[in-house]
């Protein structure tokens, strides 16, 4: 994954917790580095050893962590520079759902080694919808609720994302029924 990630798990531990505690979980991670770089690349076991340590120092699960990064990761990316490419991916939590792909797209031009994952949304009805979940990573899942909900308050809209089927149990992919209503 990109240093982006990573900072911005960093960014969120210390807003919420303090740099103390982001310096424990960095210990715990056994990892040596002082700083992320944005715009390169880290073994994906650099994420998966910060998300084991942040669970352990926090008296959190990973599923937990996971989603509190998610929400914080909508709100993050768009104050890092990324917000005029949220604004051109949709007016409303649907429309921007449906447009993921299309926004993982333009960010790939930034990332060129970026593997993001795929998006599609069915059954789409006046205030529900069914989001499949793509990923050749694993456990991310619960990010994906937490970036769901994070949408949510970026358009003023009440969500509520349940997870109907999951890879961890022998899916094919993970997919989420989301609920919305514009508030």
């Amino acid at each position: 994954m990109y240093g982006l990630v990573n900072k911005a798990i960093e960014d969120m531990v210390c807003s919420h917790f303090g740099a103390n505690t982001w310096k424990e979980i960095k210990q715990k991670a056994n990892l040596e580095m002082d700083t992320f770089i944005s715009m390169e690349g880290y073994p994906d076991d650099v994420t998966h050893k910060l998300v084991k340590a942040a669970s352990e120092v926090l008296g959190l699960s990973a599923s937990e962590i996971m989603q509190a990064f998610g929400e914080f990761w909508v709100t993050y990316t768009a104050q890092e520079g990324y917000g005029e490419m949220m604004e051109m991916s949709g007016d409303n939590l649907p429309e921007f759902l449906e447009n993921l792909d299309n926004l993982h797209a333009r960010v790939g031009v930034i990332f060129p080694q970026l593997n993001p994952p795929s998006f599609d949304c069915t059954q789409q009805t006046g205030e529900a919808l069914n989001l499949h979940y793509h990923s050749s990573r694993e456990g991310l899942a619960p990010m994906v609720v937490g970036l769901v909900k994070g949408l949510g308050t970026r358009f003023d809209t009440e969500v509520e994302v349940t997870q109907t089927q999951s890879r961890e149990e022998g899916a094919e992919h993970d997919e989420f029924s989301i609920k919305y209503k514009q508030t």
